[in-house]
């Protein structure tokens, strides 16, 4: 373990990541690997490391580019995916998953990164971190590969709450839109609201309402709001964040994983068919890579949790080292921006409006006609 003298040497303000090595279906050796990679790109990063000492310190010694850089923190408990959430929230103050959490709380680390149960992870975050003024249901964000300029769209929520009401899907908005301003540095975001089509009499009166709410505050929060979307602009151009349930979120998120494995291998396929196929994979090999890294769900792995008094990024529980890497580096661009502030600060500005907002509108609707 090191010293807090050798944390300062690393620059003069390192960022402090909180890392819970273990939990991951690959074990702490891809963590640790990520965590190594992430280290030889990033010269100002530090680490706070959850997980067995015994272990973690053998892994940590063979990655030179660690060296001096992480502190780990003993924890025995292992938050398994089949763990209940419930059963972690009453018994898993000794996991690293519980401790990873409690160093963002403390104030210890900036952003907590965790391979780990998902559910298991929102709960006991919503209840050390505590949700921000005004929220009624935090949101999972992902980055998304679109044809935008920036290469990626926002998408909120893709599984923390299966529910989601006109006020929750206007709060995810407002999220949402400052996700993207800090994680993709647009000025002014384009927000779509996801739907059986783009008709404003189609869905359900959730979305009917959201559609209104989200489109009476979009000159005041200073997005565009583009109306309803369709499955097919979620990788399109139409917007660049697009607004949902977690429910489907999450159906479009995994159907999104499976379909880019799915070509993948029928690429793969193709192109071992025959002696002529695989003598065009070899003249095609450079734009066959681009391809892969373009549709690589590992490049944007890392869904941020939004509307806490802190960031947590939850990585894909599969995350191998690339995986891991890119997490951490998401991470460490979030904790740049100072986003967890930016964020608690916009929403409280918006819930002033929206509650001035709703008032006004009460008003007139009572007044004599």
């Amino acid at each position: 373990m090191t010293s807090s003298q050798d944390h300062n040497k690393v620059g003069s303000t390192p960022i402090v990541l909180s890392i819970d090595a273990m939990g991951g279906d690959l074990g702490p050796e891809a963590v640790v690997s990520g965590m190594s990679r992430s280290a030889k790109a990033l010269p100002d990063i530090r680490f706070l490391v959850h997980g067995p000492e015994a272990k973690l310190s053998k892994l940590i010694e063979r990655k030179k580019s660690l060296a001096g850089r992480c502190e780990i923190r003993d924890a025995s408990g292992v938050v398994s995916m089949e763990d209940k959430p419930s059963h972690i929230m009453r018994h898993g103050q000794d996991t690293s998953m519980w401790a990873a959490i409690e160093a963002v709380r403390d104030k210890e680390a900036t952003v907590a990164v965790s391979c780990g149960n998902t559910g298991a992870l929102m709960a006991l975050s919503m209840i050390r971190l505590r949700k921000l003024p005004g929220v009624n249901r935090p949101a999972i964000a992902i980055l998304w590969p679109s044809r935008n300029p920036q290469g990626f769209n926002v998408m909120l929520d893709v599984g923390a709450d299966v529910r989601a009401d006109a006020q929750d899907l206007l709060q995810y908005a407002l999220m949402g839109v400052s996700y993207a301003r800090n994680g993709l540095d647009l000025e002014r975001p384009r927000v779509g609201l996801l739907n059986v089509g783009t008709e404003e009499h189609k869905g359900k009166a959730e979305l009917k309402e959201a559609h209104e709410l989200i489109g009476r505050m979009a000159d005041k929060a200073q997005f565009d709001f583009v109306g309803f979307v369709e499955g097919g602009d979620i990788p399109g151009e139409a917007c660049d964040v697009i607004v949902t349930d977690g429910f489907t979120g999450n159906i479009a998120l995994k159907t999104g994983e499976g379909t880019a494995s799915l070509i993948g291998d029928r690429l793969k396929e193709a192109f071992a068919y025959s002696p002529l196929s695989r003598l065009a994979s070899l003249l095609a090999l450079t734009s066959l890579r681009r391809l892969k890294r373009k549709i690589d769900p590992r490049r944007v792995n890392g869904g941020v949790f939004l509307g806490l008094n802190g960031t947590v990024v939850k990585s894909h529980g599969s995350a191998d080292e690339t995986g891991v890497a890119a997490a951490i580096e998401l991470a460490v661009q979030l904790a740049k921006s100072g986003f967890s502030e930016r964020l608690a600060a916009r929403l409280a500005s918006i819930t002033d409006i929206v509650t001035e907002s709703d008032k006004t509108k009460k008003e007139d609707e009572e007044s004599p006609k």
